[in-house]
């Protein structure tokens, strides 16, 4: 694996219409920079899901900037990528929670995943991605993401409703930080309106930062090891199908941007990769990842997509992790800040998926694709609950079986029906 990256022109400029490629850098000191922007991005949703779910915060930063730094070298230092922590999870998880079962349960859920993933991951190396696209279209693929967002729904009301005021002044601040500031404060929105959100609450005296006074500067990440339990994991399943829907998309982002095709061949090693990097998590104590939009908008407002940069994140994320600090600060956020801005995290989430129908020109007329959309949305929205033996299947899982069943199901028969 190469890691002699080339000096791209003096590498202090960037000449107009050039982009530095994956295998370029600027200076060490400009690509630290870089690097450390990069965490900047990752950092307010990745913090969010340890935040809303339990996990450990700095177990979390570990394993990212881990996930992140093996990532690269498993796509041979040529697919510039952070892996943060995925928000698909967090349904899975909160089913879990609200059964009363332990996070060290949920903490096995992600290691299956992870390795589900993995499996596919390796499958798609040998095989290409083909099979991948007969098997979820895009009106599947799009019907799962958007199941997920909107499942998630109660939840984020719930968590508004422990502080109504913090909330609001979260989501506004939030939402006025997208289209009243450009390039990277813009997309950096959910830092900015958790920090609003935050301080509103410590000038409303809502903050207890005793804890953080007793937590030590340094010291290891919070670790732990997973319980085995098969019950919720077909709660995790459907995770699997929206990883695979992430690092595709994410991959073809890049080599648009790139405007190198030979990109889309690392997509088996991205799968394998994300799947090998959420199992070690799952193993140790972390969130399950994957990998991050927010830092596709960075590359491409800086034209700098140099894996050097992602090296250096993934390094600085590690460093932070040892510091107990730190974590204990991000736990003192409020439910009610939470509760703000995952009301749109969880409504992007579900707009994510309706993109991928507009995105991929989805026939809505066609009566395939309105009862694949249809059926999965009322059940995920619905959050129904099956139990077969000791397996609990829910709203999520249901969803994404019925937009599998009913597309194969209906295509088949009407394939059959048209040769009779």
């Amino acid at each position: 694996m190469p890691l002699n990256w080339t000096l791209h022109h003096d590498g202090k400029t960037i000449p107009d219409g050039e982009i530095v490629r994956p295998g370029e850098r600027l200076t060490w000191p400009r690509t630290i920079g870089l690097g450390a922007q990069h965490v900047v991005a990752m950092f307010g949703a990745t913090f969010l899901v340890p935040t809303i779910t339990g996990f450990p915060v700095t177990a979390t930063l570990f394993f990212s900037g881990l996930g992140t730094i093996l990532f690269l070298v498993l796509t041979q230092n040529r697919l510039p990528s952070y892996l943060g922590s995925s928000f698909a999870f967090l349904a899975p998880i909160g089913a879990v929670a609200a059964s009363g079962a332990s996070i060290e349960v949920a903490m096995f859920g992600i290691l299956v995943t992870g390795v589900l993933l993995a499996v596919v991951g390796a499958i798609v190396v040998r095989t290409g991605i083909g099979w991948i696209n007969a098997l979820m279209p895009p009106v599947v693929a799009g019907s799962i993401v958007a199941l997920i967002g909107f499942n998630l729904a109660p939840t984020a009301i719930k968590n508004a409703q422990a502080g109504p005021w913090m909330a609001v002044v979260t989501l506004v601040v939030l939402v006025l930080t997208v289209v009243v500031f450009k390039g990277l404060v813009g997309r950096l929105s959910i830092i900015v309106g958790v920090l609003a959100g935050y301080v509103y609450a410590a000038v409303t005296g809502a903050l207890d930062f005793q804890p953080v006074r007793d937590a030590k500067l340094f010291g290891l990440p919070d670790f732990s090891t997973p319980e085995v339990s098969w019950v919720f994991i077909p709660a995790f399943l459907p995770v699997v199908l929206v990883l695979i829907a992430e690092n595709v998309g994410h991959v073809r982002s890049v080599a648009q941007l790139t405007g190198d095709d030979t990109i889309n061949e690392r997509t088996g090693r991205a799968l394998l990769a994300d799947g090998i990097a959420t199992s070690i998590a799952g193993a140790g104590g972390g969130s399950g990842t994957t990998t991050y939009g927010e830092n596709i908008g960075v590359m491409a407002a800086t034209r700098v997509y140099s894996t050097a940069a992602y090296w250096v994140a993934g390094a600085i994320a590690v460093l932070l992790s040892f510091s107990p600090k730190i974590g204990a600060l991000i736990n003192t956020i409020p439910t009610g800040v939470l509760g703000g801005v995952t009301i749109a995290l969880y409504g992007l989430i579900g707009i994510v998926g309706i993109k991928i129908w507009i995105d991929n020109h989805v026939d809505f007329s066609v009566p395939v694709n309105q009862l694949t959309a249809g059926v999965a949305l009322v059940i995920g929205i619905g959050n129904p609950e099956l139990k077969v033996g000791d397996m609990v299947f829910n709203g999520i899982a249901l969803g994404t079986i019925a937009a599998l069943v009913v597309f194969h199901v209906m295509t088949f028969v009407e394939k059959r029906r048209q040769t009779v």
